[in-house]
């Protein structure tokens, strides 16, 4: 069974920084594509970043020169550095990892913004 688990949500002030940790175990070939995707009170969820083994990244237009991701294969750990916060950047991010066809999700993580 993979498990996903999250960590590093929290209060900032616009501005500020924060950087979340999402770690995947139990897939026994490897995890794929790994990432993060937000939802706001009201709003459709959205992918916000995402990351190939091979390092290869996307990102959501919102977040572009703010957000960077990053991985760590020997851990299957993925990172979201997020820098120069905004009010909208408030959200639910939810880790996924990519597996034999299957994203598994973390529980989520609550990040909040205050203006």
């Amino acid at each position: 069974q993979v498990q996903v688990v999250e960590s590093g949500g929290g209060l900032v002030q616009a501005g500020g920084s924060l950087r979340l940790s999402c770690a995947a175990s139990g897939c026994i070939f490897g995890i794929n594509g790994m990432g993060w995707y937000r939802q706001a009170p009201g709003e459709q969820r959205e992918l916000v970043a995402g990351i190939t083994r091979d390092g290869n990244t996307n990102y959501a237009d919102s977040v572009k020169g703010r957000f960077t991701i990053s991985r760590d294969n020997t851990k299957n750990t993925v990172f979201l550095q997020m820098n120069s916060l905004k009010f909208e950047d408030t959200a639910v991010y939810s880790c996924y990892a990519y597996c034999l066809g299957t994203n598994y999700w973390g529980q989520g993580t609550q990040v909040t913004i205050s203006s």
